[in-house]
């Protein structure tokens, strides 16, 4: 097949069999192309690669189906063609994606675990089936400058088929992410073109030439260096072990607390987000027992495309969010109502304007931090993904995931991760890492559990 180059690999991870890793580039000659990686990108080179886990239900004649996506690869490349490419640094240590035609893509990895049910993972609250599952677990962004930009690998399961991602996060953000995932399954399912190209200048939003020291993924900060065996939960031994969970709020639960955090609120209400995510702080803050005095930090990683100026498409290809950070004693959040947190929390947003957004970037322009993954604050809860991504609608041509989560990379105590729920409307999937302490007393606590 054009633009596709095979390498029989057949192996055993655990109880995933490996049958081939393939490489798939786009299937019309494009040539050599460069973009420079801008302020909004930087600061993830020592994130992990993001990686999301689709599962399906059926998927019969796997060898018919890996040929499908790997074609519809193939010509979806041919417009985000940055994913097919690798890092590159010029000689002023300035960051940029370049793809070339000699560049071996995408890596693509078709797999087998045929004793495991598709139940058997959607029924999994925690990462530890997903690992197996998942391609680059413990992998650095940083690694772009040797191995691909996004790597997929396909398991086929006893009775459906895994789909593993692992992205680099220096070159896309959760909105490009599922731009890309929605467009890939549109052509599979026999769309012609794609119908809202990538917008590839990401210069239009940022254009300062940052240099940067870092040359390999041993350059990057101690803290963040990939740990042993592939394992990203394992980078820093000093952390107590985290439990993951999803608390799956159903549209009434959802609706419940927008109406307990509005009550009496008749002048500007709280959006549902705004809501959620005070009813989950004071949770988690309840959960882990702080002392009053103890600062506790909410850290939400807003989309910036409308908010700078000129505002960018939704289209934008790149990273274009930035962390927002609210601080306040626990003994504030746990002894006021909820809606005291949501109104921290919505002034924060509001307040990041373009002006804000701006002094931001040239702050770290003067001085630039290579942040951890997890340098999201004291006792912190911060957020990633949005409710609003439709990724229950990524249907390859066989329906809609059954279950749709992240993996085991760049998970810290208090990674948030919102999902839309799988039944619809306005029902919500809240995906917690917590110190395991303080996830057995948020499993009890009732107030944060609503109708869950």
């Amino acid at each position: 097949m054009a633009g596709e180059v095979a390498k029989e690999e057949k192996k055993e991870v655990g109880n995933v069999k490996i049958i081939s890793t393939t490489n798939v580039k786009p299937k019309k000659p494009i040539g050599r192309k460069e973009c420079q990686l801008v302020t909004f990108d930087l600061p993830y080179l020592a994130f992990y690669y993001n990686q999301k886990l689709l599962i399906y239900k059926g998927c019969d004649n796997f060898e018919e189906i890996l040929e499908k996506l790997k074609d519809g690869l193939a010509i979806v490349l041919e417009e985000f063609y940055q994913l097919a490419g690798k890092l590159e640094k010029d000689e002023d240590g300035v960051f940029k994606v370049v793809y070339d035609d000699d560049m071996d893509g995408v890596e693509v990895v078709a797999a087998a675990a045929e004793e495991m049910e598709v139940a058997e993972l959607t029924a999994e609250e925690g990462t530890s089936k997903f690992k197996e599952l998942l391609p680059y677990n413990g992998v650095l962004n940083l690694e772009g400058l040797q191995r691909p930009l996004l790597a997929v690998q396909l398991t086929k399961l006893k009775d459906g088929l895994a789909m593993g991602c692992a992205f680099n996060h220096a070159i896309l953000d959760g909105t490009s992410t599922w731009h890309f995932m929605s467009s890939w399954a549109d052509i599979c399912k026999g769309a012609t073109s794609i119908s809202v190209p990538p917008f590839l200048e990401r210069t239009k939003a940022r254009n300062t030439r940052v240099k940067l020291n870092l040359s390999q993924p041993s350059d990057a900060p101690e803290h963040a260096k990939s740990a042993p065996n592939g394992d990203a939960a394992a980078a820093d031994k000093s952390d107590p072990p985290l439990r993951e969970k999803v608390f799956k709020f159903s549209e009434s639960a959802v609706d419940q607390i927008k109406s307990k955090v509005n009550a009496g609120n008749t002048e500007k209400p709280f959006s549902t987000f705004q809501s959620l995510s005070a009813h989950v702080w004071q949770a988690v803050t309840r959960a882990r027992e702080l002392a009053p005095t103890d600062y506790t930090v909410y850290t939400v990683f807003a989309d910036c495309r409308s908010r700078v100026a000129p505002p960018m498409p939704e289209s934008y290809f790149g990273n274009l969010i930035q962390a927002i950070f609210t601080v306040t004693a626990a003994g504030l959040i746990l002894s006021n109502p909820v809606e005291f947190g949501a109104d921290l929390i919505r002034t924060a947003i509001e307040s990041h304007n373009a002006e804000a957004i701006n002094k931001r970037n040239e702050e770290w322009e003067s001085k630039p931090i290579i942040f951890q993954y997890k340098d999201a604050g004291v006792n912190c809860v911060a957020v990633g993904s949005s409710p609003r991504f439709k990724v229950y609608d990524v249907d390859f041509g066989w329906g809609s995931p059954e279950s749709v989560r992240s993996g085991l990379n760049n998970r810290f105590d208090g990674m948030v991760y919102l999902y839309p729920g799988k039944s619809g409307g306005r029902s919500i999937d809240v995906e917690i890492s917590l110190e395991g302490k303080a996830m057995e007393k948020l499993e009890k606590d009732k107030e944060f559990l609503m109708e869950v």
